[in-house]
């Protein structure tokens, strides 16, 4: 730490000795250069600075003082030191507080720097330089000897003629004069010291350093050993802050004029309404007036009413031209939209309830289900603090417009609350209302646009919220979804609680990974499953074309989309878990529909799977299928994605080496701990299965899952992984026609996994025809519709032994 603390003029600016410095300690200064001529404290606290110090005082005094081209660098070479510094005399070393040495100096000559080493021992490192001194010719002196010392320059002081030494002398003191008249305090600390200098140099380097410049203005100044060049270039520097004073000076009247006009408008305005007043003059209300009139009309609670009374008194009291009148009236009017016990009657027909998601969603049984027990409960009870819903699925899947048919079925408001990327507090709790701009959080606001005090909430992708240094948000999100501690809701802009335990509140994630586990226990969990095949074929029949018929300006004489069409652009043309994607491209043939009634003369079109490429092009999704015979060291996974269920093909090639394991395929650490797990499974059961000793020291192996630009993670793998190995050391051949899914432990054991319905559609699709599933995953297979388990035949497997009958071939014919 470097730093200026007093500066001073000396009388004079001291002689060098006439012979040659050749090395010198080295102070590297921060923000701050040092000019000949000049006493100032600085402070010092590397520790290299400290020792130069002192090893100056254990010299002459002398020591070279020079600028950091940036003062970031703790311990700068000579690349980051400016060529050219100051040669000071160390005239006195005080000891500070936490290792601080404050250094008393006096400027004497400049010098440009040579070269920097390391001197000292270790516990004593300093800087040393090797310097050349810059030498000048004084501007009052015109000897002989002293144009000889200043050969080599480009202009010889003792040239110019004494009329114009002076008029230069003249022009840059009445510079200075006129930069005094803005900087009063820095014109008196020099202003007397200036009329004394007779020397151009000294006097341009005596009104440079007292100046507020930069730091590489100074430097400029400093490193032009040329007296005419430092004329010219501190000439230009005062020059410029002269103008950039003039230039503030005429700012500052200018906000001066528009001051004094408000303030004069301000006394015109308040003895308008004196006479008004004494006119008599009531035929309009005041703002005032109509904020009271409408807390009488207000539905609310006696303390609610009591302080907006008292803010209306205080609104009164302000000036209506200050900024806080604005801030007051804008509190004020927020206060009075709230709907503080106003209430809507809910619709508790349960069937009615029922018949609304029946029309609006077709499948989500298992949801209806639970959204209907849950309003029944509601009904049964007549109380609303109950637990809050969270819609957990993928993307597409109809977790919102869920919601919005709940709404519609209860006959509540509707209010749609995005949290997607809402990463600051006070998007939920609000501002406090002194800041500017201050206006309360969504869920107040949400209330207000409701109208109602019982309104239905959606808190959508409640799972993208985040934090940042201005708070949590889920944290914020605790208080508001907990029904113990939601009747007192406070905003920072309301300031007053608020009863959110009427709200029904429902929330929708796709993920519950990302939501934190307090937020996650304050809420019901109903999970949004991927749609079958079968499903989005009915979706799109019975809703999507009806729906982009109507976007579209179609009927049914005018476009016609056959059931063949329909189920080939589920298979070909998406690829996803909900039918967002489907509804896209249904409007794409809309679209282009249109387009051909209008420019040919046809009345209607009919599209069929045969002219399906003509509307949508290329197929763009070939659904896997399983191999075509039996393979060593290739067996098919299954895999959950964000879009639904998927197929992996895993291949495992056995080649000699030295027992190295090589996985390929964009695997994350947990698959690559599977496979790991696997492996050393297959070692430790090796007799077994007559696995040489030496097998795993003499081969190395490559465990590859195609894709490899989509990343992949998860342990449900692990099973696959291991047979495929096993298959490549024994080359036995696995069954083409089975899949398989499970965790493995290194005792062989099988986990049970998630995501079963997905997977196992995928396995449909593929035509596989046997699944190997863990036994503890039983249960969730029960669950599955039979329209997605017919046609397979699924085995629950509890250890690798199982899983190994059942799939290698080999195995079963020796069985049989």
């Amino acid at each position: 730490m470097e730093e200026e603390q007093e500066v001073t003029i000396t009388e004079e600016s001291g002689q060098m000795q006439d012979e040659q410095e050749k090395l010198l300690p080295l102070v590297a200064l921060r923000d701050l250069s040092v000019f000949p001529g000049m006493i100032l404290h600085f402070d010092v606290q590397r520790e290299r600075s400290v020792q130069a110090v002192e090893r100056a005082m254990l010299g002459n005094g002398k020591l070279l003082v020079v600028t950091q081209r940036n003062a970031a660098v703790e311990e700068p070479q000579i690349q980051d030191l400016y060529s050219v510094g100051t040669i000071v005399m160390v005239r006195q070393v005080s000891r500070m507080q936490g290792k601080v040495v404050r250094v008393l100096s006096e400027g004497i000559v400049r010098a440009r720097l040579k070269e920097v080493h390391t001197a000292g021992l270790d516990a004593k490192e300093y800087l040393e330089a090797a310097v050349e001194l810059c030498t000048e010719t004084s501007s009052g002196d015109s000897t002989d000897d002293s144009a000889d010392s200043a050969a080599g320059m480009s202009m010889d002081a003792s040239v110019l003629s004494e009329t114009e030494q002076a008029a230069r002398i003249s022009y840059i003191k009445e510079l200075m004069s006129q930069y005094a008249l803005f900087h009063p305090k820095i014109g008196k600390a020099i202003g007397y010291r200036l009329d004394e200098l007779k020397d151009i140099g000294k006097l341009v380097d005596a009104a440079v350093m007292n100046m507020p410049l930069s730091v590489q203005e100074k430097q400029t100044v400093l490193e032009a050993v040329d007296v005419e060049e430092r004329y010219r270039t501190a000439i230009d520097l005062i020059y410029r802050e002269v103008e950039i004073a003039k230039i503030k000076l005429k700012l500052t009247e200018g906000v001066k004029q528009r001051v004094d006009k408000n303030q004069r408008e301000y006394v015109l305005r308040e003895q308008l309404g004196y006479i008004r007043e004494e006119l008599g003059d009531d035929k309009t209300f005041s703002d005032a007036e109509q904020f009271e009139e409408a807390v009488e009309k207000l539905k609310a609670k006696k303390e609610v009413k009591e302080r907006i009374k008292k803010e209306i008194s205080r609104f009164k009291s302000v000036a209506t031209s200050s900024s806080e009148s604005a801030v007051e009236r804008g509190y004020i009017e927020t206060l009075l939209e709230l709907p503080w016990d106003k209430m809507s009657k809910d619709n508790q027909d349960i069937n009615h309830a029922e018949q609304i998601l029946n029309r609006d969603h077709f499948g989500l049984e298992k949801v209806k289900e639970r959204i209907l027990e849950f309003l029944a409960v509601r009904c049964m009870t007549n109380r609303s603090d109950s637990t809050i819903l969270c819609l957990v699925g993928p993307p597409g899947t109809g977790k919102t417009s869920i919601a919005r048919s709940v709404a519609e079925a209860l006959n509540k408001k509707y209010v749609r609350i995005c949290l997607g990327g809402v990463r600051d507090e006070a998007e939920i709790r609000g501002h406090r209302k002194t800041y500017v701009g201050a206006m309360p959080g969504r869920i107040v606001n949400g209330l207000r646009q409701a109208g109602v005090k019982n309104p239905l909430i959606l808190l959508d992708e409640i799972d993208k919220v985040s934090s940042d240094y201005k708070g949590d948000t889920s944290s914020a999100l605790l208080e508001v979804l907990d029904s113990e501690q939601n009747a007192n809701f406070r905003d920072h802009y309301i300031e007053i609680p608020i009863d959110l335990s009427e709200v029904f509140f429902i929330a929708t994630a796709n993920t519950t990974e990302t939501i934190p586990r307090p937020l996650l226990d304050r809420m019901e969990l109903i999970e949004v499953t991927s749609y079958t095949a079968n499903e989005k074929f009915h979706i799109a029949k019975e809703h999507l074309i009806k729906k982009q018929y109507e976007k579209n300006g179609m009927t049914d004489q005018m476009l016609t989309i056959s059931d063949g069409a329909v189920k080939e652009i589920i298979r070909g043309y998406t690829r996803e878990a909900g039918v967002r994607d489907l509804e896209r491209k249904i409007g794409d043939i809309c679209r282009k529909a249109a387009r051909r009634l209008i420019q040919s003369d046809k009345k209607s079109i009919m599209v069929k799977t045969a002219n399906l490429e003509k509307y949508l092009g290329k197929v763009k999704y070939h659904p896997d299928k399983k191999n075509e015979t039996d393979e060593v060291g290739i067996v098919r996974g299954l895999a959950w994605t964000s879009v639904g269920g998927d197929t992996l093909q895993i291949e495992v090639n056995k080649m000699p080496g030295k027992g190295e394991i090589e996985l390929t395929g964009q695997l994350g650490d947990v698959m690559k701990e599977s496979a790991m797990a696997g492996i050393s499974y297959l070692r430790s059961v090796g007799r077994q299965y007559q696995i040489p000793a030496d097998c795993f020291k003499k081969n190395d192996f490559h465990i590859h899952i195609p894709e490899g630009a989509v990343p992949k993670d998860g342990p449900s793998a692990g099973i696959t992984m291991a047979t495929a190995v096993l298959s490549a050391i024994t080359g036995i051949p696995v069954k083409a026609d089975l899949a398989m899914t499970g965790e493995i432990t290194l005792r062989g054991r099988v986990l049970p996994i998630g995501g079963l319905k997905e997977k196992l559609l995928a396995a449909k699709t593929a035509g596989i025809g046997t699944v190997l599933v863990p036994k503890e995953n039983r249960k969730d297979v029960e669950e599955i519709s039979k329209e997605i388990t017919e046609g397979i035949h699924i085995q629950f497997v509890e250890s690798m032994d199982e899983v190994i009958k059942l799939s290698f071939v080999a195995q079963q014919k020796k069985e049989a």
